[in-house]
């Protein structure tokens, strides 16, 4: 049987990438991993990889193309390429929502100031005035200003009244931004989410500097809440299609408001996640590579993601107590 392959293309990670590739080559006889290693790409560029973990594409165009042929030649990349590319976190919003995943009232708004090489006769469709007080009602106040694709708590604001709102709006320049009705939690949880089964739950803090988020200790939820947010968390991750993915859980009065869901490429340094979190998400995410490896699970097959935009029946995901507006 020849030799698997498993590359791991990536950036400024320092540990996660070098961890992974050992505990890969710790695992399986006949599977090997290590750092990928490209130059100019042929179109009919020969498979190199049978799994490549992609942790840098989303930043990186020319990786984003390379690893599209490279699925086209027979490589399963982790994260499919092809949804990324497609996926939003307002499209993700309103999928949650229909599955009844519970998300706090989000609306999506038009770029303060005009995309690149488009004036006003470009949004010709765009009414004027906004209905801002329309959606102001439907939101609520506080509420969070946020990108409707990116990360890394990027052009995040919290507003509390329209005129905070309109103060941070006006300094969004062409960025299409979303508004999320702001959850008072009690309690917050971020979750890596790994193939189809695996679910690691970690206390954070998002309002602690970046490097204490993650809660010494990781304290667990109740065993019902735990159950809720584990289910959830799969329920969304079979919808999406993502291998490795991070879903944040904000709680208030019992109630776990997925928040953030779309982390194809989650944070996993140790100094910034905690040697626990680091060793389980190292571990899930080799033993998943070798699986796809040795399996030659065919990629092609999995770009199944289209289905559910004809209106096929979304995941159960029981019955969820949904924030409704007065």
């Amino acid at each position: 049987m020849s030799t698997k392959k498993i590359g791991i293309l990536f950036g400024m990670e320092n540990t996660f990438p070098p961890a992974l590739v050992e505990k890969i080559n710790s695992l399986q006889a006949g599977v090997t991993a290590e750092f990928v290693k490209i130059g100019g790409i042929r179109m009919d560029e020969p498979k190199k990889y049978d799994v490549i973990v992609d942790r840098i594409s989303q930043d990186i165009p020319f990786y984003r193309a390379y690893l599209k042929n490279a699925a086209l030649q027979g490589t399963i990349v982790i994260n499919n390429p092809f949804w990324w590319t497609a996926d939003d976190k307002f499209f993700n919003y309103a999928l949650a929502h229909k599955m009844g995943v519970a998300i706090p009232p989000t609306v999506i708004l038009p770029h303060h100031e005009h995309p690149p090489d488009t004036s006003d006769k470009s949004m010709r469709n765009l009414m004027y005035p906004l209905n801002w007080e329309e959606l102001f009602a439907y939101v609520g106040f506080p509420a969070f200003l946020k990108p409707y694709a990116g990360g890394g708590w990027k052009h995040v604001y919290k507003v509390h009244s329209p005129e905070e709102f309109f103060h941070h709006y006006n300094q969004t320049g062409d960025l299409c931004m979303t508004l999320q009705h702001g959850v008072e939690f009690e309690d917050y949880y971020r979750c890596y989410v790994v193939g189809q089964e695996k679910v690691h739950i970690m206390k954070y803090d998002p309002k602690a500097p970046h490097h204490e988020r993650y809660v010494k200790g990781n304290p667990q939820p109740s065993t019902a809440l735990k159950a809720r947010i584990e289910k959830d968390a799969l329920a969304l991750r079979r919808a999406l299609g993502y291998d490795l993915n991070t879903v944040e859980f904000a709680v208030e009065d019992g109630v776990p408001y997925a928040i953030d869901f779309m982390n194809p490429a989650p944070d996993a340094e140790v100094t910034s996640v905690g040697q626990q979190n680091f060793e389980w998400v190292v571990d899930a995410v080799a033993r998943m590579a070798v699986k796809k490896a040795l399996s030659g699970e065919n990629p092609v097959e999995e770009l199944r993601w289209a289905a559910f935009l004809n209106g096929p029946k979304l995941a159960e995901t029981g019955t969820v107590g949904v924030r409704k507006k007065a």
